[in-house]
């Protein structure tokens, strides 16, 4: 083990772990510390026996470690610890060197964090990293933004560990300040999305269907080899067949609560910031809110009346129709959180380069899929795409699979069986397409009980108007 490490990395639970490991099996040494030197001890005897890895057990002992200029990446809990963290490195380290956050901390941190230290001279980076523990092990999808100028520092280390695709390491400087967290953010999002309009396929064919878990394995498989080809579609068919000690399938015993550890409500709370709709990913939030209300549901379920969730047509029709409805609704999702990119791009000067974040995206994240490409080649073919939607290859899909989206939403409402993310993302697709919607009289109730004026159709926009409505 060389006497000066070239990267420093605090925190060693599982993400952290698996990122040293893959960063030492690229040929830089590390060093690592833990709160609980018992984990470091464990670490060291353990899963890092024979790499360029030490371990060390103080904050002054990892400094002291580092090669100038000093790297430090932290793999810790968001929020106060990553704080308290860069409180106890700051008096240590010098002008030049850089703190990297991989942890899952809010944009804004980010913002405040890269200005704060920026006084001091530190480098400060808020780097997103997908890929969950065998991503971090083999090649996560790694998106860095904050202080430029640490990025020559840091690109050969990241760029050499991170998943490939098509040639490309996903891993690219994505902009100032908290943009590598706000790209981080919406991938978790769209990961809400992506999951929800899934488990929808899954209910109508569970309830309206009444297949089971091993009926269901193959058509997710099958789904898989098609243009639904993705890491999550791919484990749903593993999930599918997965049996418990009884040879029951495991599925139909894990409790219908799904948990949520923030991401998503930040997207969409930065969507009505930045007033970019992002509304299947609110409903795929919402869903996994109202799934977590078990007993209340289970109350409910005895009071409330409405269809029996039987659907009487051709199972394979309806199945057809099931992928083009989760295909539509994904291709709706996205455009939306790349909707939420351009407006977010200009509120914070940013600069995003789409065609750079969906190609971030194509490996290593959990979100990869075949469908990424297409995204990708669409907006290095046209930077200025103003919706993923007027794109041609995705214009032409969403047509070929409206028939079928509109027909699925109809069974699932008829039967009884809620759609949120397939019902929403259709009613945006509706409201988008439309040249003309009623909030024309929205406006006009909004200037009668309080004189907020309107615009007109006949005249220049940005010339408002009050008028006395009413007899």
């Amino acid at each position: 083990m060389p006497q000066q490490a070239d990267l420093g990395l605090i925190g060693l639970a599982v993400m952290g772990r698996n990122l040293a490991l893959n960063i030492a099996d690229h040929g830089y040494s590390v060093a690592v510390y833990n709160r609980s030197a018992e984990r470091t001890d464990e670490f060291i005897a353990g899963e890092a026996t024979g790499a360029p890895i030490v371990g060390v057990y103080t904050v002054e002992e990892l400094v002291q470690t580092l090669a100038q200029p000093r790297i430090v990446v932290l793999m810790i809990k968001a929020g106060e610890p990553v704080d308290a963290q860069i409180d106890a490195l700051v008096p240590l380290l010098e002008p030049g060197d850089t703190i990297i956050d991989g942890g899952n901390s809010q944009f804004t941190d980010t913002e405040r964090r890269t200005t704060q230290l920026s006084e001091d001279g530190i480098h400060f980076i808020g780097m997103g990293v997908s890929g969950g523990e065998e991503g971090a092990r083999y090649g996560p999808s790694l998106m860095p933004g904050g202080s430029i100028a640490a990025w020559p520092q840091v690109r050969d280390i990241f760029r050499s560990i991170a998943a490939v695709a098509d040639g490309e390491p996903c891993c690219e400087w994505v902009g100032p300040g908290g943009a590598g967290h706000y790209v981080k953010m919406v991938h978790n999002g769209i990961e809400y999305g992506d999951m929800q309009v899934i488990a929808e396929a899954y209910d109508i064919m569970s309830r309206g269907l009444g297949l089971d878990a091993p009926a269901m394995q193959p058509i997710f498989a099958r789904w898989n080899t098609g243009r639904l080809d993705s890491f999550l579609i791919e484990i749903t068919a593993g999930i599918m067949a997965t049996v418990d000690a009884d040879g029951e399938p495991l599925l139909d015993r894990v409790l219908d609560a799904a948990g949520q550890k923030g991401t998503g409500k930040w997207t969409v709370v930065a969507s009505m910031d930045q007033a970019a709709p992002t509304t299947l990913v609110a409903e795929a939030v919402y869903a996994r809110i109202v799934s977590s209300l078990v007993d209340q549901r289970a109350a409910a379920s005895g009071i409330l009346t409405g269809p029996p969730g039987a659907i009487d047509d051709d199972p394979e029709g309806v199945i057809s129709d099931l992928e083009d409805a989760l295909y539509a609704s994904k291709i709706v999702s996205y455009a939306q959180g790349f909707m939420l990119f351009e407006a977010a791009s200009q509120e914070f000067a940013w600069d995003l380069d789409t065609g750079t974040i969906a190609s971030l995206w194509r490996a290593g994240c959990i979100i990869r899929s075949r469908f990424l490409a297409d995204i990708t080649a669409a907006y290095r073919s046209n930077p200025e795409l103003s919706n993923l939607l007027l794109e041609g290859f995705f214009r032409d899909a969403v047509a070929e699979a409206e028939p079928g989206w509109r027909r699925t939403v109809g069974r699932a409402v008829a039967a009884g069986i809620p759609v949120p993310a397939y019902s929403s993302a259709l009613a945006f697709y509706d409201g988008y397409r439309s040249d003309r919607l009623p909030a024309n009289l929205i406006q006009a109730q909004r200037d009668s009980f309080g004189a907020h004026t309107y615009e007109r159709t006949d005249k220049t926009r940005g010339e408002f108007f009050h008028s006395s409505w009413g007899a």
